[in-house]
């Protein structure tokens, strides 16, 4: 794995969990001997200045051509942790990643991350070589681990170890394509006839290059492949034919598991919900909410954006309140999506709460004590929260997009397999119309039909080895025989 985040050493979105979670997974799943998996699977990963490593760490010095330096190489230190499952090899290149943000800071991205992500690319390619352990994947996320997968073309097609190794690109978040203008294109250390007139899409151009590129699901690998989804990707996507997949992201359910969550206030099961209603009553209390109130709690986790659907939230909340749930919101990000949170809350401060912030244990108190999780994303690749809710005992109101559409069945339009309520127009009245029915199912007097859509959500299986793993090894055989 080549990736720019992976929890919890690096994160600031999903990549960061996905990262991890897939590693951990197929480390296990190799351990075990339910896939064929030989040999330690290592993560390449930046030292950020973030980062704490331990004392007592391995280091090797690996020389790593670079043509930023007076004599075009420098020495890079690599570092070798143990993680659960796979090994980190941290890229300690204090020049490129000993600074404030990865990607960037309030003010802007680094001016030269094509160069930092590059040097990150090279220094895994040259440790491999190095090493000259038959490698058969290399796996890289994102435009951060684009470059890898052009090197392997300019510089180690004929290489003893990387030659003949295949290269996996998958897509987290494709509005993000590492766009580097023309005159920083040679920091990257390409031969001549990357890019245009104008630079070089890392991104684009390693979808054109690798053996195999996914999507983290299947409706979404769909939707990027058409002008109104592709966000300029479109035609190069589908222009790779079978060679482009969807394969759903999954959850950690033993980080994510209401039976042994220590944050929130008890714990509960399928088969034994009472500590679902103290969660409830727990989390009305500190929101300044009736815990005796028969309307149901709503809740909204995540970053204050309009691909999130957060400013539709904001344009329903009114609405959701005065239909009597109540509605809670946590996040940060937008300055005028939390403005206008706070506008409608100030009005109904006993009926919904707005918290501007990153709160990992209050997070997991909303999953647990809200009875609906609310993602009107406007396009979601995959998404986690829906799992996590659903895992929690909280069907999902969402729209009917990407990840989203491939993880909750509507439980109207399908009464006896549905798991939460979906819509489709990206507006507060449609909104609002998958929340009044999930509200006409929780205040139905035969409780039946909502505990049902309850039970049905916490028995599905959203673990990376049920399905997720099994996807990616059959990509990376499909990958490897192609390159072969």
């Amino acid at each position: 794995m080549i990736a720019s985040e992976c929890e919890p050493w690096a994160k600031t979105g999903g990549l960061g969990d996905v990262v991890d979670a897939l590693s951990r997974a197929l480390g296990r799943a190799g351990a075990a001997g339910t896939v064929a998996i030989d040999g330690p699977l290592d993560v390449f990963l930046p030292r950020y200045r973030t980062v704490e490593v331990p004392a007592g760490h391995a280091a090797a010095t690996v020389r790593v051509p670079d043509p930023t330096s007076a004599d075009g190489a420098r020495d890079v230190d690599v570092i070798g942790l143990d993680g659960d499952g796979y090994r980190l090899r941290l890229v300690d290149l204090p020049a490129a990643f000993d600074r404030d943000g990865y990607y960037g800071t309030t003010s802007g991205d680094h001016a030269d991350n094509a160069w930092r992500f590059g040097m990150l690319c090279r220094t895994a390619l040259e440790t491999l070589r190095v090493e000259a352990r038959p490698v058969d994947v290399v796996h890289v996320h994102d435009w951060q681990g684009a470059a890898a997968v052009l090197y392997r073309d300019a510089w180690y097609w004929g290489d003893f170890t990387l030659g003949r190794t295949a290269f996996v690109l998958t897509i987290h978040n494709p509005a993000y394509h590492g766009w580097t203008h023309r005159p920083d294109v040679w920091t990257l250390g390409l031969p001549g006839g990357y890019g245009d007139a104008y630079g070089l899409d890392l991104l684009r151009t390693a979808i054109e290059h690798a053996d195999m590129v996914n999507t983290v699901s299947p409706t979404f690998a769909r939707e990027v492949t058409t002008p109104q989804m592709g966000m300029g990707l479109d035609w190069a996507l589908a222009g790779r034919g079978d060679r482009f997949v969807g394969i759903l992201n999954g959850i950690d359910q033993v980080m994510w598991n209401p039976a042994t969550d220590a944050a929130i206030a008890a714990r509960y099961a399928p088969a034994a919900m009472d500590g679902k209603s103290a969660c409830r009553a727990a989390l009305a209390r500190e929101l300044g909410f009736d815990p005796a109130s028969g309307g149901p709690i709503a809740g909204a986790v995540g970053r204050l954006d309009p691909q999130k659907g957060f400013d539709i939230i904001a344009d329903a909340a009114g609405r959701i309140v005065a239909s009597g749930a109540r509605l809670v919101v946590l996040g940060s990000g937008d300055p005028m999506i939390a403005a206008r949170l706070r506008e409608v809350a100030a009005t109904a401060p006993d009926r919904m709460a707005v918290r501007e912030t990153f709160d990992r244990d209050l997070a997991r108190r909303i999953y647990a004590g809200s009875d609906l999780f609310l993602m009107p994303s406007r396009f979601e690749p995959s998404g986690q929260s829906q799992m996590i809710a659903m895992r929690y005992g909280t069907p999902p109101v969402v729209r009917a997009t990407g990840g989203l559409a491939d993880s909750v069945v509507d439980a109207d339009a399908a009464p006896h397999a549905g798991t939460g309520w979906t819509f489709v127009d990206a507006t507060a009245t449609a909104l609002v119309g998958a929340v009044d029915r999930a509200i006409a199912a929780f205040t139905d007097p035969d409780r039946s039909r909502w505990d049902e859509v309850v039970a049905r959500g916490m028995s599905r299986d959203w673990s990376w080895e049920a399905g997720p793993v099994g996807g990616y090894v059959e990509m990376y055989t499909r990958a490897l025989a192609a390159r072969r």
